[in-house]
């Protein structure tokens, strides 16, 4: 066999199981996927491992993820590149001059920091183990490691090809996420492989300024004004956590009018699901080297036009508000429908009238509404 050869490509699925039964109506094929591609097999082999974040909207954010798995025989991790173990264990067995990388029977890897030495990464590494979303960036959204594995046993995958018996009880170590066993599918190129980016700092425990709802972020959601045929929407996101940047954040909003939504200012802007006619959600995040990270004790904004369809156009009822929001993937409690002001339906030029509405989410993630 060609040891240069890309001999076989290993892929698990990781799901989040935060919805009833891993089921989220607005990321319905969002995944994590970890992709282990044998590049060598000698006595020792040669795996590039990645793992892809296929989620559209929801980061894996500091402290980052932290893979693991359980070697099926007495495999050693010689060398890593790119990532680190966190455990060198129990090497007392393994007898020469160079030191293995870790004999755990079970690893656990971790992304190196950012500003790690040339010669310890590959593309698409050290981040600190973050994640982007799919849609804000398909390039941080992924991250790499190689490692040389010897002390392996060769076993027969189901259809009749021999190679490296696969690790089993994957764990990407990330909260509410739970993987599929590896499967052995067709190999990649090289030059599929994404470029290397850049990245943050380390995690820190939230410390809140001083308000009536205590949470580190507030959506404000501003009916601005109502023209004959358009009406105008201010959307600020402020960042009430002392200590904390948020970096690549997202907004996701479900709306019956974002179908209809004419003119967006200061943010970029995708729908998330389309069915037929059916457009209702969409996600909002920051502009490169603009406004793409919320300093502390910041806000950012934006303005909206949407067009009115005079088929389901209202200001009563509540319509005028979202029916969902996520910040940074966590769903934001939204308040009863009998809270919501009563809104007239206005003429051309008219301003609505003045109420506020405060709902604190399970996540500590507000949603507020300032209608002026």
């Amino acid at each position: 066999m060609d040891v240069d050869q890309l001999i076989l490509f290993v892929f698990v699925c990781c799901l989040s199981s935060r919805f009833a039964d891993a089921y989220d109506p607005v990321d319905p094929n969002g995944n994590i996927i970890i992709n282990w591609d044998f590049q060598s097999i000698e006595n020792v082999y040669t795996v590039m491992v990645s793992v892809h974040n296929h989620q559209l909207y929801r980061h894996i954010e500091q402290p980052g993820w932290r893979l693991s798995w359980r070697w099926a025989g007495n495999e050693i991790i010689w060398g890593m590149t790119g990532a680190e173990a966190t455990e060198q264990g129990d090497c007392h067995r393994i007898r020469g001059a160079t030191r293995p990388h870790c004999c755990e029977k079970q690893p656990v890897i971790v992304d190196l920091p950012p500003g790690t030495p040339y010669n310890n990464q590959v593309s698409s590494c050290c981040r600190g183990g973050v994640l982007s979303s799919l849609t804000q960036n398909n390039r941080t959204s992924t991250a790499a490691f190689q490692m040389v594995v010897g002390g392996f046993r060769r076993a027969t995958y189901h259809d009749g090809d021999r190679g490296p018996a696969l690790p089993s009880r994957f764990g990407v170590g990330v909260p509410g996420y739970s993987c599929s066993n590896a499967t052995k599918v067709n190999a990649t190129s090289e030059g599929e492989k994404p470029e290397l980016p850049a990245g943050d700092g380390e995690a820190v425990a939230p410390v809140f300024r001083c308000t009536d709802h205590m949470c580190p972020v507030r959506v404000h959601w501003h009916v601005k004004i109502s023209y004959r045929e358009y009406w105008r929407v201010k959307v600020t996101i402020t960042n009430y956590n002392q200590v904390k940047n948020y970096s690549d954040w997202n907004l996701v909003v479900q709306h019956p009018n974002l179908r209809s939504l004419t003119q967006l200012f200061s943010f970029n802007y995708q729908p998330l699901i389309e069915y037929g006619t059916l457009n209702d959600t969409g996600m909002f995040w920051g502009i490169q080297y603009y406004n793409e990270m919320m300093l502390q004790d910041g806000n950012v904004q934006t303005e909206m036009i949407l067009k009115k369809d005079k088929s389901d156009f209202t200001f009563s009822g509540g319509w005028a508000f979202p029916r969902r929001v996520y910040f940074d993937g966590h769903e934001c409690v939204m308040p009863p429908p009998d809270q919501y002001p009563l809104l007239p339906n206005g003429g051309p030029d008219s301003r609505v009238s003045a109420a506020q509405l405060i709902a604190s989410s399970c996540l500590l993630l507000p949603f507020i509404f300032l209608i002026m």
